[in-house]
């Protein structure tokens, strides 16, 4: 017999804004956008994605889309397989999650008179903006990434074009009917969420708030289907680092101080090139969260540039 638990509630909006459905070529997309009151800034509309866990949403952005909602137009959506996007059972990959960007991103130009929008990525997301980047770079102006992955360890990923990093072997062995759902039932355990968080800020003090609604993503009708796919690293671009070398284009990242993704050891292959700019930020790997004035205030310098 299948290890299930009790589904939570129908869940509530991850953000406080505008949310609708989009049917795009990845499935139903959940995607959030608010403006500012004077809707003259003369300001890019921006894009915020969210990163890649067994509890991911919106809800990571936030602070972020609070504060950039009194500025210029802001949109957020929430990947396949989470929030309150389509969570059916089916391959996720790259490739997915890339289509998925490239379809929001086509919207908002649609509603912004072809006006190209700015993109921030955090974390595992990094590499499906920098991939949409690669394949339309007259879509994106500037890319932000917030503790990108990709740079950790010594061996780079120069792997196939399009290819992945999954074990087919894991995602077997994980999805057995057996135990499948008693394994996720496991992972997001509210103490677990909370262990992972805290491991993510480096600290024990997270956004409790962020943590309630991570619970409780996690124990919705099909929460478990994208986060295997994670788990087996079939998310994870086996030719990343060749993508992150040849953008051209603006591209800033944040790098944390504490927690878990402090490893930038191979940002040395890019770091010479004068579209990448590299700053170190106090905190962990969502520091928006800890310090959203410091963090925004060295951001929109280079949004101005």
């Amino acid at each position: 017999m299948v290890n299930s638990s009790p589904l939570s509630p129908s869940l509530p909006k991850s953000l406080s804004a505008l949310r609708r459905d989009i049917e795009t070529p990845a499935g139903r997309i959940s995607l959030y956008s608010a403006e500012p009151e004077n809707k003259d800034t003369g300001l890019p509309p921006l894009l915020l994605v969210h990163s890649v866990h067994a509890a991911a949403s919106a809800a990571e952005l936030a602070p972020l889309f609070t504060h950039y909602r009194q500025q210029r137009p802001v949109y957020a959506l929430e990947l396949p397989g989470f929030g309150l996007s389509d969570r059916s059972a089916r391959a996720y990959t790259p490739r997915l999650m890339t289509d998925a960007l490239h379809a929001v991103l086509a919207v908002i130009q649609s509603e912004h008179g072809s006006q190209v929008a700015d993109v921030l990525a955090v974390s595992l997301s990094s590499e499906f903006a920098a991939r949409a980047k690669h394949e339309t770079p007259q879509n994106i102006r500037r890319l932000a990434l917030v503790s990108p992955t990709g740079f950790s360890g010594a061996k780079r990923r120069y792997g196939p074009a399009g290819g992945t990093l999954g074990l087919s072997w894991l995602y077997r062995l994980l999805t057995l009917d057996c135990w499948r759902q008693g394994i996720f039932n496991t992972l997001t355990r509210p103490g677990v969420i909370r262990y992972f968080l805290q491991r993510t800020w480096g600290s024990q003090h997270i956004d409790e708030t962020f943590w309630q609604y991570c619970v409780l993503t996690a124990r919705q009708p099909g929460a478990a289907n994208a986060p295997f796919y994670f788990v087996s690293a079939f998310l994870f671009s086996a030719d990343i680092n060749q993508l992150y070398e040849e953008l051209d284009d603006p591209v800033w990242v944040s790098m944390a101080t504490r927690g878990d993704f402090t490893d930038y050891r191979g940002r040395h292959t890019v770091e010479d090139k004068k579209n990448w700019q590299f700053l170190t930020v106090e905190g962990g790997a969502l520091p928006f969260f800890e310090d959203l004035a410091g963090f925004t205030e060295q951001l929109d310098r280079y949004w101005a540039r």
